[in-house]
């Protein structure tokens, strides 16, 4: 039996012990190994009936809710069962144990399930991919983000401008093949041109939302910067809400990047604590600001602290990268520091003066750099390159007007494959293995 027509089973549910535990079987013997292991008539399909599981001795093993999805209408396309078991360790490895016994079935692989649905055809490699960061993700907006890719949103938009392509082809070739046709109108390729050039302002739009994507997927990076003993290491556990970094009075204690993450209206941050940039001989120290300043530059936000008392400015990146100024240890000044624009403020990590501001305004940063009308937008490297290659032969085509018919229509041909490539209707063997790898067992 070849590893296509394997029935495959493992545990779908978290690690025991749990109130419920879900094994799914798909393939071909699903439905018979799942009679076999019950002792009763199986229900009929997508309807819940309890079962009592039993073992080949005719040991009862457990009693179960049995559900069966015969092909094609399941998640894989395959004949399907899942058996919802108690959630106890021991009660869930005699039920695997006892599948495993049966000839024909093995435990899936990492992923196997959604391989099989995208092989199957019930998913295209885009929705795959939403799939597993809807399943990864921690905060609302990734949740969100991961949503609309895993409903088809994103593929249809991908799609829609596939055909489109082909259309401007299919007009092309029309006017080359059958030009001296009475019924096909003369330059019938002058009016597509109009056409391509609209479509590529559309991908161009999408390709300018990337950045948002990679940030509500990946995080957004908060950076904080300044001299030894300005703040950062109490800064950040005052924003973190607990106990992150060492804080001491003696300069230079971070000699390290310190990272955390916080969950700010659904948006995932990361919070970095840099070594003080200064002069030092101490080569330890040196390390550290070396890598507190790749650090910043790799920022989507800035922090550059300063304190009473405290020598030193920190020379930023020439890179545009938003800054906001925070002037700390506000409870030891002699009075109230005054905001002085609506890039800098003041903060105590004493009595907490302007950390809710501070919180306030990184969320408004990181909102202003996600401000979209959909979340139908891409937020993953390989897409962007497909976009970017496709957007690039649609530019040949436009530019390159000298050129014969048959020669602009072969760059509406590379941009319609680069669209394919990425929901993988073609070109997909080599992204496979790294796509599922990302998928828990059982998914």
């Amino acid at each position: 039996m070849t590893a296509a027509k394997e029935t495959i089973f493992a545990l779908a549910s978290g690690a025991p012990p749990a109130g419920v535990a879900v094994i799914r079987i798909s393939g071909p013997l699903s439905l018979d190994a799942t009679q076999r292991i019950t002792a009763q008539p199986l229900p009929k399909p997508r309807y819940a009936a309890l079962r009592s599981i039993v073992g080949r001795s005719g040991q009862l093993l457990d009693k179960a809710l049995v559900l069966l999805f015969p092909a094609p209408h399941s998640f894989t396309g395959e004949d399907c069962a899942e058996l919802h078991l108690h959630g106890g360790k021991a009660v869930v490895n005699a039920v695997l144990n006892e599948l495993a016994g049966f000839e024909g079935l093995r435990l899936a692989e990492a992923g196997e399930f959604s391989r099989r649905a995208f092989e199957n055809g019930k998913l295209d490699l885009v929705e795959i991919e939403g799939l597993a960061d809807l399943l990864s993700a921690e905060t609302e907006m990734q949740r969100r983000l991961a949503a609309e890719q895993s409903a088809g949103h994103l593929s249809s938009l991908y799609e829609g401008w596939r055909e489109r392509l082909i259309f401007a082809r299919a007009m092309i070739e029309a006017e080359l093949d059958f030009s001296d046709e009475g019924d096909i109108p003369g330059s019938v390729s002058d009016r597509v041109w109009s056409e391509v050039a609209k479509l590529q302002s559309e991908i161009d739009t999408v390709i300018d939302s990337i950045k948002t994507g990679e940030i509500i997927r990946d995080g957004f990076r908060v950076v904080l910067a300044g001299p030894p003993n300005a703040g950062k290491s109490s800064l950040m556990n005052a924003l973190a809400r607990r106990d992150i970094a060492i804080v001491t009075d003696v300069a230079g204690t971070t000699r390290d990047v310190l990272h955390c993450e916080l969950d700010l209206e659904g948006y995932k941050i990361h919070l970095y604590d840099t070594a003080g940039l200064r002069d030092t001989e101490d080569r330890v120290e040196q390390e550290g600001i070396r890598r507190a300043l790749t650090t910043i530059a790799d920022a989507d936000l800035i922090l550059r602290l300063r304190a009473p008392g405290v020598a030193g400015e920190v020379d930023l990146p020439e890179n545009a990268i938003p800054v906001i100024d925070v002037s700390t240890k506000l409870d030891l000044r002699d009075e109230v520091y005054p905001f002085e624009s609506a890039e800098s403020l003041a903060v105590s990590v004493i009595d907490g003066r302007g950390i809710d501001l501070l919180r306030r305004m990184i969320l408004e940063s990181v909102v202003a750099r996600t401000r979209v009308g959909s979340l139908a937008i891409p937020s993953r490297l390989r897409h962007a390159q497909r976009l970017l290659a496709a957007r690039s032969s649609l530019s040949d085509c436009l530019e390159r007007s000298e050129l014969p018919l048959e020669l602009r229509a072969e760059y509406l041909r590379h941009a319609a494959e680069e669209l394919a490539r990425i929901t993988g209707r073609i070109d997909t063997e080599t992204l496979l293995g790294k796509i599922f790898s990302e998928f828990c067992v059982g998914k």
